[in-house]
């Protein structure tokens, strides 16, 4: 891995194997069971049709911080809405955080997730950014596994899909001053989804913005939290207006470089075979699936070079044939083909178009990890249920 006074520290978070067994760590949030579940009818509708962030479980997992009481009151209650103030401070300064995992159900019926540790990690590393109170991690933990275990029923077991599961903390003190809130609440929901690719594992097309930046230096934009996202949906409009399916991002202080998509990081696959993704420089999101994607590269013995890597050079390396396949990566989808890049003067195919050799390799490991149908060495994968 090549190094750069850019870069900046990589997260780390524990193994599963480091963490304590989920029914004790579960504990942590007990249950109020909801009184009024879906019924037959209304959950066998949501898991027939499964969508993305549409339909949500019967409970959500809360706790609450205080200035003078620190974290408390941890629970496992009924789905429902959240009673706040108009004065809350995160719906006049956006203070707050979130993070995504997913729940799997492996083929002996149970239930597990993917790098925990290293999602409670940077949920820590966004709230120390955002002022927020950093949550202990076996509360992180525990809060999933509660919440699985209470709604184990909407976890699907049809082939690519998933309980997607959103943790955030939100500033909910009624107060106008711009200060870090003194009262937090912690969250988290779930939502069950089908796989990403219901047609195949297609390419798509990405729009690189020149107008836009999704963040600057000294910004959030190491953080995962909302107004990263807000600041990307008008150019991810201007995108699909075009016709395309994703934005692609460049540097906030050059306009050169590439940095992340809306919400994916990118990675350069060259016909030598090496695999190259943008340095980390406090200005992108560390992802989970990045991280593991550069894992099990390293395991395979590819090179793998986290550096800088401008639009000019990647335009002219593909066009050329040196880049052979470029692709995205996100919980989401795991990994995305991209088979066409275009900007205001510039419009090329990766390739051949199609999704690369070593896209789809990777892909097929990773979720087969997921899923249980392949070795796990790093120890990734925590039961749940």
């Amino acid at each position: 891995m090549s190094t750069s006074s850019e870069q900046v520290a990589t997260l780390t978070g524990l193994s599963a194997a480091q963490l304590p067994p989920a029914a004790e760590v579960a504990e942590r949030f007990p249950l109020t069971p909801n009184t009024a579940p879906a019924g037959a009818d209304a959950h066998g509708e949501v898991m027939g049709k499964l969508s993305f962030g549409v339909a949500f479980t019967d409970h959500m997992g809360r706790a609450r911080w205080t200035q003078e009481r620190g974290w408390h009151d941890r629970r496992t209650e009924a789905f429902g809405p959240l009673t706040i103030s108009p004065a809350a401070a995160v719906l006049h300064y956006g203070q707050e955080v979130f993070e995504g995992l997913k729940a799997y159900r492996h083929d002996d019926g149970s239930v597990w997730t993917f790098r925990p540790g290293f999602n409670a990690a940077r949920f820590n590393a966004s709230a120390r950014r955002l002022a927020l109170p950093e949550l202990p991690e076996e509360d992180f933990v525990g809060s999933l596994a509660a919440l699985v275990a209470a709604d184990e029923r909407w976890v699907p077991g049809s082939e690519g899909s998933s309980l997607y599961l959103r943790p955030f903390m939100v500033a909910t003190e009624a107060f106008l001053g711009v200060r870090a809130a003194h009262e937090i609440d912690y969250l988290v929901i779930a939502s069950p989804v089908g796989p990403y690719f219901p047609h195949g594992f297609t390419p798509v097309s990405i729009w690189v913005s020149q107008d836009f930046h999704r963040v600057g230096p000294g910004g959030t934009g190491a953080a995962k939290t909302g107004g990263n996202y807000a600041a990307s949906l008008l150019p991810q409009q201007e995108a699909y207006a075009k016709g395309f399916e994703q934005v692609c991002f460049l540097d906030a202080a050059t306009g050169t470089q590439l940095e992340e998509l809306g919400g994916m990081n990118v990675f350069v696959v060259d016909a030598d075979g090496a695999v190259r993704t943008p340095a980390l420089t406090g200005t992108i999101l560390e992802g989970g699936t990045r991280a593991s994607i550069l894992q099990l590269l390293r395991d395979g013995g590819r090179e793998v070079r986290e550096e800088t890597i401008t639009l000019a050079a990647l335009l002219e390396q593909i066009r050329s044939g040196a880049v052979r396949e470029l692709f995205a990566c996100g919980t989401a989808a795991v990994i995305t083909p991209i088979g066409r890049l275009a900007g205001a003067d510039f419009d090329v195919t990766v390739a051949d178009g199609a999704p690369g050799e070593t896209t789809r390799e990777l892909y097929g490991t990773l979720t087969e990890i997921q899923y249980g149908r392949r070795p796990d060495p790093h120890e990734w994968m925590y039961r749940l249920v």
